[in-house]
């Protein structure tokens, strides 16, 4: 797998916004090591402990300082780098947080892709463009079925609603600027990716299960759930992270078959209870308590079961997951166990390595 994506993105240049969190300084570290020239577009990370900081991946990078909401800036990147291929991870990625600053959430993640998708259509030497959304932006019915990419768009909160405005965007854009059947007068093609509830370590965000685990983990004191009967399909970073190289394979070979929305999300036995993920780390810890708490009265609306369908992915990409829950879970631990006593970047570098083999 690494031989295949280095040949496809070995002196590319390749901007990724968002690369300073938890998934974009993940792909950040898999694209250098394909020899890939990497521009990071990004605002600063939110803790000095995360992924991007202890990996020192900066230095290896173009690492731009920027808000995705600042289209003069971010053309001025587009029209200075000229990049050939477009990751847009940068967003409002938290659901409790959308709650409490809706028109922000809106602005970052809707208006952002905006701009993203006119520095795209001004700049001639960009011809593919991933744009990394959630399994959120489904109309969500709480079924037992799993969600396919032709299914409606929804979400009840206002972080979801915005993944669903960004994927109906995107289609606008695709139907209107680059359209696949005119792809001789643009010569681009633009995709969407939607994954499931990510882990893996060098995550820190508040109000995600796993940082929740560990800050409590670390300092001895008890995990608190607030919604542990929730069903979650829970995989890797580096699963979804490898499908979107894969599908970025394919765009800048100009297959226009692979223009539109993809799912990437784990094995039916990835999907499981919070509680459950908390047990499987506590566990994998070797020490750790916690308490499932009772819904409060006026809590916020969470989704109780989501699930994605990856056929699509599976058989049109021949792409499928790698690590069940166990190794997940024993992958996202071993990095918190080792952060602090060992180079993170070596940690990050041999996970890539065991999830390529």
């Amino acid at each position: 797998m690494l031989e295949f994506l280095e040949q496809n993105y070995k002196n590319k240049n390749v901007l990724i916004t968002g690369h300073t969190g938890f998934k974009g300084s993940w792909l950040g570290i898999w694209l250098k090591k394909l020899g890939a020239n990497v521009i990071g577009y990004a605002l600063d990370p939110i803790i000095s402990k995360s992924n991007f900081v202890l990996s020192n991946i900066s230095t290896d990078i173009v690492d731009i300082r920027g808000d995705i909401r600042d289209s003069k800036h971010l053309n001025e990147v587009f029209k200075t780098f000229k990049p050939e291929i477009v990751f847009h991870l940068a967003a409002q990625a938290l659901v409790r947080y959308s709650y409490e600053n809706p028109k922000d959430t809106y602005e970052i993640n809707f208006m952002g892709t905006v701009n993203v998708l006119e520095a795209v259509r001004a700049t001639q030497e960009t011809k593919a463009l991933v744009v990394i959304t959630s399994d959120k932006c489904y109309e969500n019915n709480e079924w037992v079925y799993s969600y396919r990419e032709i299914d409606s768009m929804g979400g009840y909160d206002p972080y979801s609603s915005s993944k669903g405005c960004i994927e109906l965007l995107v289609a606008s854009y695709r139907n209107s600027f680059f359209n696949t059947a005119k792809y001789k007068d643009h010569e681009k093609i633009i995709v969407t990716a939607r994954a499931g509830n990510v882990i893996g370590g060098g995550d820190w965000a508040e109000d995600r299960i796993i940082p929740d685990c560990i800050r409590a983990l670390e300092t001895d004191g008890e995990i608190l759930l607030r919604n542990p009967g929730a069903v979650r399909p829970w995989q890797h970073v580096l699963e979804p992270l490898g499908g979107y190289l894969l599908l970025g394979t394919k765009i800048l070979n100009k297959d226009v078959k692979f223009s539109g929305a993809w799912n990437f999300g784990p094995n039916a036995q990835n999907v499981i209870t919070v509680q459950e993920v908390v047990s499987k780390l506590v566990k994998e810890w070797e020490s750790g308590r916690f308490k499932a708490l009772s819904p409060a009265v006026d809590s916020l609306h969470e989704a109780n079961l989501l699930s994605l369908d990856i056929s699509k992915a599976r058989f049109g990409l021949n792409w499928n997951p790698r690590w069940n829950i166990d190794e997940t879970i024993n992958k996202t631990a071993q990095w918190y166990k080792k952060y602090k006593d060992e180079k993170v970047i070596d940690i990050c570098e041999a996970q890539i390595n065991a999830y390529c083999r």
